[in-house]
């Protein structure tokens, strides 16, 4: 009989289709590797060189508003241009490109300079949580739009360049390739069960309870069964919600909160402020009905076995699949007790 605790074994990622290798056994060894600084760096609530903070003058030359609680902005250095050409090239099926134009909105949760979602109250975060839904409503409704990424980078071991509490929003043409993964499974699992594939998935969570980290009464926050990150989690609603323009108040409140649990249990886990990549998942943008697409929210943190100890993808992963020692369960055991400490 097969033990997910102890034997190695792969696990299926129901929303990509794609294995994650887990080697349980493996969480004994000891580690000989890299370790990263620890900085314990004095953040001001205000940086007068801080290009994010209020009255400031950013790169571009304009001068950001005294703002008293969220803003956002067009990305001075934006990767996506709207007015990009759309033209194509293709050389027998094998130099294939094809002009990408989009948007790139840059979003500060606060004007405080040393703040994080961590550390801001819940009434805050709903702040950004309620522009959030209106930057997707904007988006959504632009011809040129196909998807809308909302993601933030926290910390210089993620790229952040500024600790300014901030996160970003792509707005793409095309589809990003893994909303065309998440949205041919949910499609199939749609069309094959009748059913919506991450409603089935947390209610099947829910029944087991082991990978639940916290939840409220519209959102829970779990570590997925085909976790590839030692720590990763996904935000779910309860309710079936396609993206954030059908988020009501409650909806909103839920997010907020369940957003402050869920960085608040990194944080503690090994008393640093922890490092993450985190976004939503919402379906396309582009004027069709998706039905099959349930919201839902990604956290991708390196952090492996303490404040120093980071999780390279290397190797096997790179060439092979990913690969994982810490068990989803044992994962958010220990992000569960993070909460209470």
């Amino acid at each position: 009989m097969l033990r997910l605790q102890q034997d190695s074994h792969r696990r299926l990622n129901s929303l990509t289709g794609e294995w994650v290798l887990v080697s349980p056994h493996r969480t004994s060894r000891p580690w000989q590797g890299q370790t990263e600084a620890r900085e314990e760096i004095a953040i001001p609530a205000y940086d007068p060189g801080c290009y994010l903070c209020p009255g400031n003058l950013r790169a571009n030359g304009d001068r950001n508003p005294a703002y008293e609680d969220v803003f956002v902005f067009d990305n001075d250095y934006a990767a996506l241009l709207p007015d990009t050409p759309r033209e194509q090239t293709d050389e027998a099926g094998l130099i294939v490109a094809a002009g990408e134009p989009g948007r790139c909105r840059v979003v500060c949760f606060s004007p405080r300079h040393d703040l994080t979602l961590s550390r801001m109250p819940v009434a805050s975060i709903e702040k950004v949580v309620a522009l959030w839904r209106n930057e997707f409503m904007r988006l959504d409704a632009d011809p040129l739009i196909g998807a809308v990424q909302i993601f933030e980078n926290r910390g210089p071991m993620m790229g952040a360049s500024n600790p300014h509490p901030h996160c970003q929003i792509w707005a793409t043409h095309s589809e990003p390739n893994e909303l065309m993964k998440e949205s041919t499974r949910q499609r199939d699992h749609l069309g094959h069960r009748g059913s919506c594939l991450l409603c089935d998935y947390l209610a099947l969570e829910l029944e087991k309870g082991e990978r639940i980290v916290c939840e409220n009464d519209g959102f829970v926050a779990l570590v997925p069964f085909w976790a590839t990150w030692p720590f990763e989690t996904m935000l779910l609603p309860r309710r079936h919600r396609g993206a954030l323009d059908e988020f009501g108040a409650d909806d909103i409140h839920a997010l907020a909160d369940i957003l402050s649990g869920v960085t608040r249990a990194y944080d503690n886990l090994f008393s640093t402020p922890f490092p993450y990549s985190m976004g939503f998942h919402q379906r396309p943008s582009d004027g069709g009905a998706h039905p099959h697409w349930h919201f839902h929210g990604h956290f991708y943190p390196p952090l492996l076995r303490s404040a120093t100890i980071r999780k390279f993808m290397v190797g096997f992963e790179l060439l092979g699949s990913p690969q994982r020692d810490i068990t989803a369960e044992s994962a958010a055991e220990r992000l569960r007790a993070a909460i209470k400490g």
